[in-house]
């Protein structure tokens, strides 16, 4: 079995027709090789199916985050230059947004065409390889897009499971969004090895247990506040864990824990938690196993097979142990760059996560960003697009936005306000302002408004003054 889902569950063999009834139906549009399509969807079966006809077709695909507000993603779909885009129908919305001459399709649409549409021979491989783009936050508020290298053999693969305990044939319950790194990762893993892919199509703790014990789930991958809503939601986790008499990884990845929960959630279900440290481009940097938790909580764990880390100091010269410099990694799965004809940093064939960290003993730990951009959930946040979005609200004044700790998302944004004279806004209309014009996960969970923002003698606003406010 290939897929269950909330509706149905598909075979390798059913999902390699499928895949290819897709092809045909995409090909019949015109689409082929080189040709950019996007696909705005929830785990489901249909969406690996899609993604797989792509690659069938030659041609790439762009995953787009389903957080994204309509006027955002238009603007991605421009800049990304897609020609035509496939949607879950609860996207409508977003499909009718989209620039002039950007073709749209919703899943009910697409489904029809596939019923309509022949078993067309057996397909032969491209002689374009297609690329997956997956889509990061951008300093200007515009995701980019990160283009992922194919991987030339199961290179990648044995690097996972040499730190991670996953077998051929497990069943794996993809909570991870596929449209994320680590879900999209999950899926290529689990179609390397011929698991079976267990998909919801929205996370909800207790269905996701209900989910992981009707299907003897071996293993499942999820973000971290995927599990801290499970230890804040689940009456009894302890007693739960128990029915899950198969479970042997929890493989998390997307940002840090709050101090100690990795210890308190494996005391209630188990040593079975595995956390991966990466970046969209870098892919995976460090795991951190049971065991490496168990010494110390906030680890991040070592490099795993085929995985080059190093600390480096501004000058790109590799620091002794304990000190704190920026981090560089290199793998097969760095990626090829930004699709507008940017890059991150490189020094010697390492790229930048964009974080600072140091190493203790044979452990890597991550001390911050390099610059302002702060992870809430999983999704990376710049406060810098908020600011900028606010500061033209006509109500305000001045600005600033800031991540401060939290112990469910790792990290929340926060805004400090001034209005001009004669004008009101309330924390709500500002959330929703934000919402209206930026990703879900740029609202900013706290609104402080103030008479005037403290500054310094040249100006600049004392952000260290701000986040007293939450000391």
């Amino acid at each position: 079995m290939a897929i269950i889902d909330d509706e149905e569950k598909v075979t390798y063999a059913q999902l390699l027709d499928r895949s290819e009834r897709i092809a045909a139906v995409l090909a019949a549009r015109g689409f082929g090789e080189g040709d950019r399509i996007g696909l705005l969807a929830r785990n489901h079966a249909w969406a690996v199916a899609f993604m797989c006809a792509t690659s069938a077709l030659g041609a790439d695909v762009v995953l787009g985050n389903t957080g994204l507000a309509p006027q955002q993603f238009a603007v991605v779909a421009q800049q990304q230059e897609i020609a035509f885009l496939v949607h879950d129908d609860e996207f409508a919305n977003v499909a009718a947004e989209l620039p002039e001459g950007i073709g749209a399709m919703s899943e009910s649409e697409l489904r029809e065409a596939v019923a309509a549409t022949p078993q067309p021979p057996r397909m032969t491989p491209p002689a374009r390889v297609g690329r997956t783009i997956i889509l990061t936050s951008g300093t200007t508020g515009t995701p980019k897009g990160a283009a992922r290298r194919t991987p030339g053999g199961f290179g990648p693969l044995i690097s996972i499971i040499d730190r991670i305990p996953l077998h051929a044939r497990d069943r794996i319950l993809i909570a991870a969004p596929i449209f994320h790194t680590w879900g999209y990762a999950a899926m290529q893993l689990s179609i390397a090895m011929r698991s079976t892919m267990v998909m919801q199509r929205r996370y909800q703790p207790e269905s996701a247990i209900e989910a992981m014990v009707r299907n003897d789930v071996q293993a499942v991958f999820a973000i971290p506040v995927m599990l801290q809503r499970m230890v804040d939601q689940v009456p009894d986790l302890a007693e739960h864990a128990r029915r899950l008499t198969k479970l042997r990884v929890i493989a998390t990845s997307g940002s840090a824990y709050p101090s100690g929960f990795t210890t308190r959630f494996m005391d209630a279900v188990g040593d079975v938690l595995y956390n991966l440290y990466g970046s969209t481009e870098a892919s995976w940097v460090c795991i951190a196993t049971p065991a490496d938790m168990r010494r110390h909580p906030n680890t991040a764990g070592t490099p795993p097979l085929g995985t080059v880390v190093k600390i480096l100091d501004e000058d790109g010269k590799e620091l002794p142990k304990g000190e704190t410099g920026r981090i560089f990694c290199g793998n097969e799965l760095v990626f090829d760059g930004y699709t507008n004809g940017k890059t991150k940093d490189f020094v010697d064939g390492l790229v930048s996560t964009g974080d600072m960290g140091h190493v203790e003993g044979d452990l890597y730990f991550v001390d911050g960003r390099d610059d302002d951009m702060i992870v809430s959930g999983g999704e990376n946040v710049y406060p810098i697009e908020v600011e900028g979005l606010l500061a033209e609200h006509p109500a305000v004044r001045e600005v600033s936005a800031i991540g401060v700790p939290d112990d469910d998302f790792g990290q929340r944004l926060a805004v400090f306000v001034a209005l001009n004279d004669g004008h009101t806004l309330t924390g709500d209309e500002v959330r929703e302002h934000v919402r209206a014009h930026r990703a879900r996960h740029c609202i900013p969970r706290e609104v402080v408004f103030m008479d005037e923002l403290p500054r310094n003698a040249t100006g600049k606003i004392l952000n260290r003054e701000l986040r007293k406010h939450f000391a």
